[in-house]
């Protein structure tokens, strides 16, 4: 299908009513609950339809197009009922509304799909059990399939491509030194990933030097979150003169700072500004103000025409010929910055302005991320104020 860059939703889940115009960052932000992920979920499937009918059918799962029993094996058991009489979805103008049995139907298996999204799902830690990734049928069937896949996915690379080569962190021929040295500080402290099969079975450890390897549990929660997203974005990232998988357009993303301080998000950041280089679009939630912080000041930089090193400074990169390229990228008016908020009445709303001036709570506060700073400074400039006084 064509690429997807505009989503309008009625009464699907909890989203009552939304129109996305998807750029090539598209970030949504809101309370917990309330559609981000059924939303992204949604992008994959209306993306990837054969593909996920493929893999479905390839693991023996049959849902004989039952609309509900899809909708159960897609999004998770009891989603089922977040499609209703009344949903409407439809895709960009002029066009009809999507045909939810449409989706349910599959035609004889062939294996044939191409995936046009990669989705790293906010439950990513889920994909690696005591240091052995997990593979598409290690779930039960009602778990969520973005899930499954990526785990899958991630289980192939390490148990075979990854696993050839104990070393899967720091590589010099995967990720370029400037993306690659801020994670080593930030997010690793110096330890290396590896991969084990003295038991029979590729498992991850951390190791430094000659000391002891580490086993996953006494992993960090940063650490334990990140590394499936790594080895995720290690695939999207191929080295070489190859820039990019072919087939693929988009890369999900949830929440990609979870467990990790905030030199290790804008680590991460870097990773997302080198994606949206390679040509990808990035679709990612957050419940992180760093993130729009970032994405703020890059919309400035395009408005007032900052300089190379305005984005290098803001993004804590040392120059090289790589990050230059990088910073023209983020620089490019070509570049579309978008921001929604997902608010708990159930409406999407556009905040891409982000006008901390803006007379709407929702922009000003950049979809509530900035809220409770902005009161806190309130109230102490209102105690000191007061009892200055006293």
């Amino acid at each position: 299908m064509a690429t997807v860059s505009r989503i309008k939703i009625k009464r699907f889940g909890p989203i009552r009513d939304a129109d996305l115009k998807l750029g090539n960052l598209t970030v949504l932000v809101g309370p917990q609950a309330t559609g981000k992920s059924v939303f992204l979920q949604l992008l994959k499937l209306l993306l990837d339809k054969r593909p996920i009918h493929d893999e479905l059918r390839h693991s023996g799962i049959e849902w004989n197009h039952n609309p509900k029993t899809f909708l159960n094996l897609y999004f998770g058991e009891g989603m089922a009922s977040i499609w209703k009489k009344n949903s409407r979805i439809s895709l960009g103008e002029g066009n009809g509304p999507v045909e939810l049995e449409s989706y349910t139907q599959c035609r004889a298996y062939k294996r044939t799909g191409k995936e046009k999204a990669f989705y790293i799902p906010a439950q990513r830690v889920m994909s690696i059990r005591d240091g052995m990734t997990r593979p598409f049928t290690d779930y039960k069937i009602g778990d969520p399939f973005v899930l499954r896949k990526f785990s899958d996915q991630i289980h192939q690379l390490v148990q075979n491509e990854f696993g050839l080569n104990k070393g899967l962190f720091p590589q010099k021929n995967r990720l370029y030194a400037e993306l690659r040295e801020p994670l080593e500080k930030h997010v690793f402290g110096g330890f290396e990933l590896r991969t084990d099969s003295s038991k029979y079975q590729s498992y991850l450890t951390l190791k430094r030097g000659s000391s002891q390897s580490l086993p996953y549990l006494v992993w960090s929660a940063g650490q334990r979150e990140f590394v499936p997203m790594l080895l995720g974005l290690y695939w999207l990232l191929p080295p070489g003169r190859v820039s990019r998988r072919n087939d693929l357009e988009w890369v999900v993303l949830e929440e990609p700072e979870m467990g990790l301080h905030p030199d290790g998000i804008g680590a991460v950041l870097n990773l997302v500004l080198e994606l949206l280089h390679r040509g990808y679009r990035v679709c990612l939630s957050t419940h992180s103000p760093q993130v729009l912080d970032i994405v703020w000041a890059l919309k400035l930089f395009q408005k007032y025409q900052a300089r190379r090193q305005d984005v290098r400074r803001l993004l804590s990169l040392k120059s090289t010929v790589h990050t230059r390229q990088l910073a023209d990228t983020a620089l490019s008016k070509k570049l579309k910055l978008k921001t929604y908020y997902f608010a708990r009445d159930a409406s999407v709303q556009d905040i891409s302005d982000l006008d901390p001036s803006n007379t709407d709570a929702a922009e000003a506060g950049w979809g509530g991320l900035t809220e409770f700073s902005g009161k806190a400074g309130e109230i102490v400039a209102e105690v000191v104020s007061r009892n200055g006084k006293e």
